[in-house]
Formats: structure tokens, sequence, C-alpha cells
């Protein structure tokens, strides 16, 4: 068994910090969640829930003294919203994260961060970590990961060992994101393009077990600190097939109407225009970001990750959808 160590988990309370905890719980250690609200589902595991916000400096200090990992998951995810809005939470609370962890010498910082840091609006097959940051973005969610994402690779010196992870499209049973939004929307959505783009996602189980091998491999090897990891169910799939498996599951019929990829992105930028203009709230139906990513091909050679951190899919798409139907149609599926 591996030494019991003292965790913090930012975000523990959301459908990837959940799984995280659970995992790091199973393995003997002692867990703490840093949130914004407290966590029902969080108490049947004995997690230790503390609460505050990551623009807060005092608050993110206070959490982090005295471990020995942090798992910085939180994050303000979406394809809309005001710049500053995403800044402050996913930059300058990074940072927050960051100084804590150095000034409270904790050893070791492992980062959620997610592909679209890189995504160019083109397709993306087979690439690698290598892959450049994009000149421009389309939306305030990947700009702001991708500024987070650089500080945390900068902070990796000798007193704090850092690994970034970007896991694409995590799915499953307890989702709150994304499968509840492609079922909401069953009977208005259009499929983009010809279908054949062909992308990765990775089931909630894997993604979790994910951060737990980058931090028992940056404790045995302190070589890896710094490095940018993919991860995925290395299984690409095309897009608008997993969509419709996904709609199987919760007993909706597949998408069989479609738009082109310039139409998306038109009516993209018209409603882009829209909200911004008209100061509308909630979020567009559709925006640049989304028209680019439900067009293109986006799946990752994940080589780096199986070799330096030995990770694997162990939960099959197909067995993860089984999962995912049986969760569905009890009575905790949305």
């Amino acid at each position: 068994m591996n030494e019991q160590k003292k965790i913090l988990v930012t975000g523990g309370g959301g459908f990837l910090g959940q799984a995280i905890v659970r995992q790091l719980i199973d393995q003997g250690h002692h867990v703490t969640s840093f949130s914004r609200t407290h966590h029902s589902q969080l108490d049947t595991v004995g997690v230790k829930q503390l609460y505050g916000d990551l623009t807060n400096a005092g608050s993110v200090k206070d959490a982090v003294r005295g471990m020995d990992v942090v798992f910085h998951v939180a994050a303000k995810a979406g394809v809309w919203g005001n710049f500053d809005d995403y800044y402050q939470v996913n930059v300058t609370g990074t940072n927050h994260v960051i100084t804590a962890c150095q000034s409270c010498r904790v050893p070791m910082l492992i980062y959620t961060s997610s592909p679209s840091v890189v995504f160019n609006g083109s397709d993306m097959q087979g690439i690698d970590e290598s892959v450049p940051y994009p000149d421009h973005y389309h939306a305030p969610y990947p700009q702001t990961k991708a500024m987070a994402e650089r500080r945390i690779i900068a902070a990796a010196g000798k007193s704090l060992k850092t690994i970034v992870l970007r896991p694409h499209l995590i799915w499953g049973p307890e989702d709150n994101h994304l499968v509840p939004r492609i079922i909401e929307r069953a009977s208005s959505l259009r499929q983009v393009g010809d279908g054949n783009n062909r992308v990765d996602t990775i089931y909630i189980d894997n993604a979790a077990r994910a951060h737990i091998l980058a931090m028992q491999a940056l404790e045995k090897k302190p070589s890896l600190s710094g490095q940018v990891y993919f991860i995925s169910d290395d299984d690409p799939i095309l897009l608008w097939a997993m969509v419709n498996r996904i709609l199987e599951a919760g007993g909706c019929p597949p998408v069989t109407r479609r738009i082109s990829p310039r139409l998306a992105y038109a009516i993209g930028t018209v409603m882009e225009w829209c909200y911004r203009s008209l100061g509308l709230s909630g979020e567009p139906r559709m925006t640049r970001f989304v028209a680019r990513e439900l067009s293109t091909s986006h799946w990752f050679d994940i080589s780096a990750a199986k070799r330096d951190l030995g990770y694997e899919a162990l939960i099959s798409i197909d067995e993860g959808m089984r999962r995912l139907k049986e969760w569905l149609a009890g009575s905790n599926g949305p």
C-alpha cells in the first residue's frame, strides 16, 4: 500500500474532483476538498470539506497549508462569458494555488488542464504535446486555461514539482455537464458537418486514475516535473456517433438533421454579436468556438502518458456506456 498522504483537491465537489477524491480515499489517503459550497456527496466518504474561493489568496493558503500534494481541479468552465470572470478563477486562482504551494512548501502539484488550450480551430489528429499554443482563441475558457497551464509549467522547480494533465471530454455517471446538456437538447440538436470527424473522450474513472498515476509517477521520478500529458480513452470515435450513444443511453432518438460547418460558424458569429450587443443573459445556443469544436477532429497521441505515467484506459467506451445507461435509468440521472 502507498504511503498515506495529506491531499487537497480543489473543486473536490465537482464531477472530476469527486472521482479523484473517491479513488484517493480508497487508497487510504487523508483527503480535503476545497470548494465554494458544501457537497453532501462527500460527507459519505469521510472527506474534510473547506469552503472558500480561488480568488481569495488567504483562503487558498489556509487550505493548502500542511498538504503533501495538491490536485488543482477547480476551474470556471464553459463556452461563453465575460473574459475577466474566467481570468479571475482560472488564472488568478491558479496563481494563488501556486504561491500557496510554494510558501507552504507543498512538494507536488497536479493540474487539470484541457486539450482546448492548443485548439486552433482546425483538425487535430494524433497530435502530441509538442503542438504549440495557437495565436488566437475564440473563447475565454481555453485562453485562460492556457495562461494558467503556462504558469504551472513555469512554477516547476526544486521545491515544487508539477504535472499538467489534459483530459478530453470527460463523461460517465454523475456527469453534471456534458451528458445532461446533450440529453436536454436532444430534440434540437443538429449534426455539424459530414459526421466524419473523430474525437477522443475519457471515461470519468479513467480520468481520475490518470491524476493519481501522475502523483505516483512524479514522486518516483521528479524529473517529470513540468511535463504536460494528453489523456484519453485511447479510442477515437466519431463525434456524432458518441453523441448518439449518449442519447441512446438516455432513451432519446439519434440526431438526424445536419447543417454545414460554415452555416454553424455564421450562426455562432451572429448569436455572439446579439448576446454582446443586447446584453442577453445565459449562453448562446451556438458560438464560433462550439461550431469549430463540433465540426473538426481532435484526438491525441497519448504515448507520453503511457510511457511516463503507466497510464492505460481500464474502462472501455462500451463498458462506460453500459454504466452510464444504468445510472441514467436510476433516480440519480438528469
